[in-house]
């Protein structure tokens, strides 16, 4: 999924998270909602990085500019773009 239209700074992007998925992945849902699959399980942040790098690619920016504002435990993450 390419969501480079929506890269700018100080944007915020709310996701749901499905850790430990058969296939890492990026998709909205009817609504309009983003969803995130990720192979990692939910332990010591691996799960977290993984959102971070598939959503960093969508954008096409460095996952270094994805700051995580909240959610690291739960399943719905917000980032904001740096």
């Amino acid at each position: 999924m390419d969501l480079c239209d929506l890269a700018s700074p100080g944007a915020v992007f709310e996701l749901r998270v499905k850790p430990r998925a058969r296939h890492a992945g990026l998709w909205r849902d009817a609504a309009g909602q983003l969803h995130v699959a990720v192979t990692s399980a939910p332990e010591k942040g691996r799960a977290n990085e993984e959102v971070r790098r598939i959503l960093a690619k969508a954008l096409g920016v460095a996952p270094t500019r994805l700051l995580l504002e909240c959610g690291s435990k739960s399943r719905v993450k917000r980032f904001r773009l740096a």
